[in-house]
């Protein structure tokens, strides 16, 4: 094993969760379902709570790893988290119940995050965090930015395509795509944006002030 594998375990077998999401955990691995990793988890709510959000957006819900973290992070904070799928968030109706997380602090929406995102108030959240599939995630980082303040954040999981993005041989449409949009932010003026390697690889976005 390299250094740099050495340091990524060490990254995630620090981060301590609670035991709601570890049974959020358990249950997506369960279904079948990759949740975001503890470390990706741990900073989202930093993140979360550096902003002292209280509008947050998720795009793909899964099993309530990412919503449970966020809800925690910040128990002010109401949060409209969208996925397509009726089975996830009965699951994760349950787990929020169990956590005793309040129902009218989590709005889940069961619908296409495409249908959805255009209809949402534009500058009006303080996150979005963005963690689903790959095909539409450019449209979703474009939507993201519109609906968050100015100065807020967009946060993308996964951007590193496990681990095949860094390779130049790799050419298969999920590298692609990721590679496409770290591209795209590259090209924008209207964001400042960092790299990571938490989990899977996670781009944080900051929408900039509009400039007269």
């Amino acid at each position: 094993m390299s250094d740099k594998e050495l340091s990524w375990r060490f990254v995630e077998e620090r981060v301590s969760e609670d035991v709601d999401i570890d049974r959020a955990r358990h249950a997506s691995l369960e279904h079948g379902i990759d949740p975001i990793t503890a470390s990706a988890g741990q900073y989202i709510a930093t993140i979360a709570t550096a902003l002292d959000a209280t509008t947050i957006m998720e795009i793909g819900t899964g099993l309530g790893v990412g919503t449970i973290w966020l809800a925690h992070a910040c128990p002010g904070a109401h949060i409209t988290s969208i996925d397509s799928e009726m089975d996830h968030h009965v699951s994760v109706r349950e787990l929020l119940n169990t956590a005793e997380i309040p129902a009218s602090r989590v709005r889940l929406i069961t619908e296409k995050a495409l249908d959805v995102l255009p209809k949402m108030n534009e500058s009006s959240y303080d996150l979005v965090v963005i963690d689903a599939d790959y095909q539409n995630v450019q449209a979703y980082v474009d939507h993201g930015i519109s609906l968050v303040k100015p100065r807020g954040s967009v946060i993308v999981a996964g951007v590193l395509g496990d681990d095949l993005v860094a390779d130049p041989a790799k050419r298969d449409d999920k590298t692609s795509a990721y590679r496409w949009l770290l591209q795209a932010l590259e090209d924008r003026t209207d964001v400042v944006h960092t790299l990571n390697l938490i989990g899977d690889g996670l781009v944080h976005i900051v929408r900039l002030p509009d400039t007269d």
